[in-house]
């Protein structure tokens, strides 16, 4: 057999493993394994070992333990909701004002967790509720905070980014650098869409009533205070970071301690907290570093077939496609792949063929890490079975069917496509920031 056909093999038995319901990290990790032992003999038992070597000695994975952390401590001790509360004080008074406000709140909460599950069961326990209490229309609503918990994985300090960081060997805090911008943009372009989709159908947002309004300022002030304390707390894992003062796992740590402090001045580290807190960011870091050790064992031997010289030759040589046409191939592909597996999943199975392959095209790897995050938002979000529709329905109340679900997505999926586009037109867009902080 030619290493072109073992190549086919291994993709091909890795989507009929995953189409049937088996562990990521195992499915990867296994037929990594077989194809290594198939071709090379016992000698194929030195990849796996490699890759676990490689990972214990990549320093940067500290910080995933460390930012999942801090999002659970700000999440279970309340904390992210006194952000909401501002939000509702201080917005509510023009149409659509709650769902912006929603925006924000996402927006910060992806700041401070870097997942967006933590951004969607937020946005659907808090700000969900609120929503459809006063008056806002079913479908926008959804949307929104569908939307809105996507940033999760674009904001750093995304924890997506530091899994494609390990895989494509590149520069964690270049990769965060270069999400704030787009990731900042498409919340601008959701507010957008969402004050001008209420401003001409006020009904779909109302504002709040006179009565509700009328707060003191007093009250304002103190709710300003409460809700600008997780800003305070990424300023100060964030600022040393971008000026140079700490590393990133120093950043990360300041981050987690700052949490772990607020929560315990406002008496909210309550033993529960703390043993959920510890809990979740036990288990999540451990399925990452899991599917992070499949997926390098995995790249490795695909790699070794000349899997990527041979793909190259293929769309290049063969079938004369230009480079950003074999870009946009690749795009499609995650879109795609996002209608039946979940943003880990997507990028250890192409990681291996794609990343190298991008990088012979003469693209850059950090552009197309924002590239790769915007696509798989989009993915989380298309139907028939996106991660993101899923999450909402087991979340959402009764009243909210899959229809509706469905539904609200389409406008917020066309602006996400539009930032896209205009980040892959543009790519300073996103490389501008790194570009000015790394001096490069």
């Amino acid at each position: 057999m030619s290493q072109e056909m073992i190549a086919i093999f291994m993709f091909s038995s890795l989507m009929l493993m995953l189409l049937t319901g088996q562990r990521v990290f195992g499915a990867i990790g296994a037929i990594g394994a077989i194809a290594a032992i198939s071709m090379w003999g016992i000698g194929g038992s030195d990849i796996p070992f490699s890759a676990a070597m490689k990972l214990m000695k990549w320093y940067p994975l500290l910080t995933l333990p460390m930012f999942i952390f801090m999002g659970y401590v700000l999440s279970e001790s309340r904390i992210a909701e006194d952000l909401y509360k501002m939000f509702h004080v201080w917005m509510g008074s023009i149409n659509g004002g709650l769902a912006i406000g929603t925006i924000g709140l996402m927006v910060l909460i992806s700041a401070m967790n870097g997942l967006s599950v933590a951004g969607m069961a937020i946005g659907a326990t808090i700000a969900l509720p609120e929503l459809l209490r006063r008056g806002y229309d079913k479908r926008m609503v959804t949307g929104v905070v569908q939307a809105g918990s996507s940033l999760g994985i674009l904001v750093p300090p995304s924890v997506v980014m530091v899994l494609y960081a390990m895989i494509a060997r590149q520069p964690v805090g270049q990769l965060w650098l270069a999400g704030i911008v787009p990731g900042l943009l498409m919340a601008a372009a959701f507010i957008l869409y969402i004050y001008l989709r209420c401003k001409w159908q006020p009904e779909l947002g109302p504002a709040l009533s006179e009565e509700e309004r009328n707060v003191p300022m007093r009250e304002k002030l103190r709710l300003l205070r409460a809700g600008l304390l997780p800003i305070a707390i990424f300023a100060a894992m964030m600022i040393p970071f971008v000026k140079g003062y700490t590393s990133l796992v120093e950043s990360s740590a300041i981050g987690a301690m700052t949490a772990f402090l607020a929560a315990i001045l406002k008496g909210r580290m309550t033993r529960k907290v703390f043993e959920v807190s510890v809990r979740q960011t036990l288990a999540i870091s451990c399925m990452f570093m899991w599917i992070i050790l499949a997926a390098l064992g995995f790249g490795a031997v695909f790699d070794g077939l000349g899997a990527v010289r041979a793909i190259d030759n293929l769309f290049t040589e063969q079938l004369g496609l230009n480079p950003w046409m074999i870009l946009i191939l690749m795009q499609l592909s995650f879109i795609l792949m996002g209608t039946f597996l979940d943003d880990t999943a997507m990028l250890v199975i192409v990681a291996p063929l794609y990343v190298p392959l991008v990088k012979v095209l003469g693209f850059d790897l950090v552009w197309y890490g924002v590239l790769y995050t915007i696509t798989t938002q989009i993915a989380y979000m298309t139907p028939p079975f996106g991660y993101n529709l899923f999450l909402m329905r087991a979340m959402a109340p009764p009243e909210i069917t899959m229809k509706d679900i469905y539904t609200s997505i389409a406008p917020f999926v066309v602006v996400m496509a539009g930032v896209l586009v205009l980040i892959m037109s543009f790519p300073q867009i996103a490389l501008w920031l790194p570009s000015v902080v790394y001096g490069k």
